[in-house]
């Protein structure tokens, strides 16, 4: 059995990441409009009516947009943690009670051969969480928002085949940018987003040779760049000793194109 991934879509306006086996597939989050979702599955060839279900990671609108639209119309399974729902439910419109599954946080639920670990974060939501997958010894990390990395979060996402990592903003574009204080505080507390060279200082802790790939994700489209992000990463590794292109790579995300099908293997 093999798992085979696409990040859809990642950054501060919508994230989706697409996740499959040979006998379930898994949406998490879908924070773009229905038929921003639809157009997205339709660029992997993949099909929404064919998800095992939604996981969501918190309640923030650049991960629940579309979800309460795609759970009626597909009449899709959506699991969240009691916290989340609580603070979702007025957001997304009526799911049916049927639909509707808590995935508590730190805990381990399975499909088939498939193993779903979920974990939490530091972010400024209920009680956001994001989702490790397992399958037959090979590992896939998805976390895009947290303020920073605990000791606790690298033990649960060390040694991943491929890591959906969040590379939010590069600081010194931050502090200078537009945004009201108020908000770049919150970007830079505990409970907002890593930047660059914290993201990068954090996978020099977790990556190990069975590491493929880097998907560097929710990238602030006021605050950071595709480029800029990519070499502050690459340079905070090397500095940490660990060299881009030997036996991992870095790649970008996308807020509107999904990235290939990438196999696990």
């Amino acid at each position: 059995m093999t798992m085979h991934m696409s990040v859809l879509a990642s950054g501060s306006t919508g994230n989706a990441i697409f996740i499959e086996n040979e006998n379930h597939s898994f949406l998490v989050d879908a924070g773009l409009s229905g038929k921003q979702m639809e157009g997205l599955f339709s660029q992997i060839d993949r099909s929404i009516k064919d998800l095992s279900g939604i996981l969501v990671t918190h309640e923030h609108s650049d991960h629940i947009k579309g979800l309460g639209i795609l759970a009626r119309r597909y009449n899709l399974p959506v699991y969240a943690n009691e916290k989340t729902w609580h603070a979702m439910e007025p957001l997304i419109g009526n799911v049916q009670t049927d639909q509707k599954f808590v995935f508590p946080m730190e805990t381990v639920q399975s499909f088939g051969g498939l193993d779903i670990e979920s974990f939490g974060v530091s972010h400024d939501a209920a009680e956001p969480m994001f989702y490790v997958f397992h399958e037959n010894g090979k590992k896939i990390v998805v976390m895009t928002d947290t303020g920073y990395v605990s000791d606790r979060m690298k033990g649960i996402i060390k040694g991943a085949d491929a890591y959906v990592f969040e590379s939010n903003h590069d600081v010194g574009m931050l502090r200078m940018g537009r945004y009201p204080w108020s908000i770049k505080r919150r970007i830079l507390s505990d409970v907002g987003h890593v930047s660059n060279e914290d993201a990068a200082i954090a996978m020099s802790e977790v990556l190990t040779d069975n590491t493929k790939r880097i998907y560097l994700s929710h990238l602030s489209k006021d605050n950071n760049m595709k480029d800029l992000a990519r070499m502050s990463v690459a340079q905070t590794l090397e500095g940490c000793g660990l060299k881009v292109g030997e036996t991992f790579d870095l790649y970008d995300t996308d807020a509107k194109t999904p990235t290939d099908l990438y196999k696990i293997v």
